[in-house]
């Protein structure tokens, strides 16, 4: 069985998303046959996060992977918004991680960390590298160390235009692959009514849900957009839920906030917070649409792979989602999704609307994204990704 680390350089676990990402696909490349172990640095974690229990439960996940912590300087309790507090740990764990790798075999690295990529490179030469990158970078130092990599790596690259963008850079060994959903946290989901009882929501009602982070990378992610949509959709009579599953805590006061402001029915928003990944399914199950107002920046548009859109996939969710080059890759308008302008108001209202007076449609979506998401399973992800990586293409 060929040997593959998977190296972060990210706190684990996290409340975050790509802590889930990480998660699973290590998971997702041990049932594609690899023997995967899972490094990343001995962080001070929140206090949150260390009442989680292990990495394997947090995520819902088999252990059927090793995770190993390497011993660095952590100055984040003491710098938390420092770049220094970034640069010290980045630098003291890639000096960990050479020792670690000294007696380690390892057919395959694997890495989402640009700079890790780099160091990986340079210290193991002949050792097949995975890099799977989910932004373009914009610095100089950025693009000298994106091109250096890319042009020794097996590329995985989150979006068709990333991957265009890196083959512009000189990458010639580069595959698509979007982020994906775990498909046995959807095997025995409970159903629309008992989901709904389980969170006191009638069962006659038309629910909208959200789930997730409400920033990412400090940029905001449609809710007020999604909101404002709501109170339109009322004006003319649409009754509409919104179930609201993520945080941080300040970004669902300022969701009540605007919620309050625009005369909705206060026991029509259900913010539940954040919860465990491995409660998600039961959250959408109690849905009729789930909905992806993302803005239009450059990072949503061209870079973005949201695992919530394959999440609603999987739990046969109608979509509504913005219209974005990245979404558009994966949903097509009126067959698995629909799509709305982002940032318009007045489309989402209109979107909203229409499904909520069509139940036929609804279920005709929510039908053919079930259909869809069996591409988008991190299984059958990491299944690809094997072949490509040992078929050196």
């Amino acid at each position: 069985m060929p040997d593959l680390i998977y190296v972060a350089n990210n706190r684990l676990p996290t409340e975050k998303a790509h802590g889930l990402q990480i998660a699973q696909m290590c998971e997702a490349l041990a049932q594609a046959g690899y023997a995967v172990t899972l490094v990343a640095p001995r962080r001070i974690n929140i206090a949150e996060m260390r009442a989680a229990g292990s990495l394997w439960a947090h995520y819902g996940v088999e252990p059927i992977f090793a995770f190993r912590r390497l011993p660095i300087l952590d100055l984040f309790p003491i710098f938390p918004r420092w770049r220094i507090a970034f640069v010290t740990q980045t630098i003291t764990f890639a000096l960990a991680l050479v020792l670690w790798l000294i007696r380690r075999r390892a057919d395959v690295l694997y890495t989402r960390d640009l700079f890790l990529a780099a160091w990986l490179a340079l210290i193991r030469p002949r050792t097949a590298l995975v890099y799977e990158a989910h932004v373009l970078h914009r610095s100089r130092l950025g693009r000298a160390i994106e091109r250096f990599v890319v042009r020794r790596a097996r590329v995985v690259a989150l979006t068709a235009h990333l991957a265009d963008a890196l083959r512009a850079q000189g990458a010639d060994r580069v595959q698509v692959e979007h982020d994906g959903f775990r498909a046995a946290r959807f095997a025995d989901i409970p159903s629309q009514a008992e989901a709904r009882a389980a969170l006191g929501i009638p069962p006659d009602a038309f629910v909208v849900g959200y789930v997730g982070r409400l920033h990412t990378m400090g940029m905001p992610k449609g809710l007020d957009t999604l909101v404002d949509a709501i109170a339109l959709a009322a004006r003319h009579g649409a009754a509409i839920d919104l179930l609201l599953v993520g945080g941080p805590d300040e970004g669902i006061r300022a969701v009540r906030a605007q919620w309050t402001a625009r005369g909705l029915p206060v026991e029509r928003l259900h913010a539940i917070g954040q919860v465990s990944p491995a409660d998600v399914p039961r959250y959408l199950a109690a849905l009729d649409v789930g909905v992806l107002p993302l803005p239009w920046t450059e990072h949503f548009a061209y870079y973005a792979s949201a695992i919530k859109l394959f999440e609603y996939l999987a739990a046969g969710c109608a979509v509504i989602a913005s219209d974005l080059p990245s979404t558009a890759e994966v949903v097509r308008n009126g067959e698995t999704a629909l799509l709305v302008p982002p940032g318009d108001a007045q489309a989402w209202a209109d979107a909203l609307t229409r499904l909520g007076d069509d139940p036929a449609l609804r279920q005709q979506l929510g039908e053919a994204a079930r259909a869809l998401s069996s591409h988008y399973t991190w299984e059958a992800r990491a299944r690809r990704i094997r072949a490509f990586v040992e078929g050196g293409g």
